[in-house]
């Protein structure tokens, strides 16, 4: 199977990580406009499922370092499996919440609050787990990410409040009811998605993917056991939230497939790039280890708040103040994933 063989190299695929997962959501907010995140969601998850299962059948089976797939998954644990299968439904579980989140309140705050909270405590989570790289340097860097996420914070609660003032002397009511829900959501998603990681990177053998231990899996098999915990899970969680949304009327599964192939393909392109960025991270936990890598990948968090801001225009209108925290908010991320990064050096 393919292995990372450098420090450099693990990096440059946490930055593609980062990429990945800072950009699927795009894919969401161009369906959304005639398609609710409910139903795109089947199609965000089943791109997942594809990836995994590709990457397993092409890189992690060929050349000779490691297991290949078909024989790695032969002879894993049970209880492995079973780590793996969790961290999929814990992942599911919360990235349904910040899917609705992101409805909600957009993709400028979702991810900074929801995807900035997983950063700060899936570090502390995955280091505990694996203490590989400088603590001092790392937690320096999630401290700074922190600081991003309340100037982020700080930025939308004053947009909220304009609008909810401008709607109010217009009589169209505050709106404030959503913006708050919005928020909640992220922050549950944030709690939910800092677990997920450990699980999976608890049933491969990070210290050695080239003759990895027995009953251990390699990345690629643990990414297609994860994805399957991810498919499985949603014919509960999505099923559920389908029938009783946090916004919006019910929708049924006759809805889902009266739409034609192209609506049920940007879905899956959006499974297809976030599957990309997970495959690639958990790769290179081997090298960087497995709190460096998952704190670098969910820099995808000033990824989705600059397509949120430049792109999607979710703080047009925003006053001078508002633009300035927000400049700060991109500073201190800036700061934070260079202490992450040289965390492991």
């Amino acid at each position: 199977m393919f292995i990372v063989q450098s420090y450099p190299q693990a990096i440059l695929f946490c930055v593609i990580t980062m990429l990945c997962w800072g950009s699927w959501a795009n894919t969401q907010k161009l369906a959304g406009r005639s398609w609710r995140f409910e139903l795109f969601y089947w199609d965000y998850v089943i791109g997942i499922l594809l990836f995994s299962l590709l990457s397993a059948l092409s890189l992690g089976s060929m050349g000779t370092a490691g297991r290949p797939f078909m024989e790695d998954l032969a002879q894993a644990d049970w209880g492995n499996i079973g780590k793996a299968l969790i961290g999929g439904v814990v992942f599911n579980a919360a990235n349904i919440l910040l899917s609705a989140a992101i409805a909600i309140a957009g993709m400028a705050v979702a991810f900074p609050v929801g995807i900035g909270l997983a950063l700060i405590l899936g570090v502390l989570i995955n280091y505990l787990g694996t203490e590989k790289g400088n603590p001092v340097l790392l937690f320096s860097g999630v401290g700074f990410v922190l600081i991003a996420i309340l100037l982020n914070a700080a930025a939308y609660r004053r947009k909220s409040a304009a609008a909810a003032g401008a709607a109010a002397a217009a009589g169209g009511g505050s709106g404030v009811r959503g913006s708050s829900k919005g928020i909640v959501l992220s922050i549950v998603a944030g709690i939910l998605m800092s677990f997920f990681y450990r699980f999976i990177a608890a049933s491969m053998d990070v210290e050695n993917f080239e003759m990895p231990a027995v009953g251990k899996m390699t990345p690629y098999t643990a990414t297609f056991v994860f994805a399957c915990g991810i498919f499985l899970s949603n014919f509960f969680f999505n099923t559920l939230l389908m029938r009783k949304p946090f916004d919006g009327a019910p929708v049924t599964y006759n809805h889902y497939f009266k739409r034609g192939l192209g609506t049920h393909m940007v879905g899956v392109l959006g499974g297809l790039i976030w599957g990309l960025g997970n495959a690639l991270n958990l790769i290179a936990a081997g090298k960087a280890g497995p709190a460096i890598s998952y704190g670098l990948g969910q820099g995808a968090t000033l990824v989705a708040a600059l397509w949120g801001v430049f792109i999607w225009k979710e703080f047009k209108g925003a006053s001078a103040k508002d633009n300035v925290l927000l400049a700060c908010m991109f500073l201190f991320f800036l700061l934070g994933l260079g202490f992450i990064i040289q965390a492991g050096q």
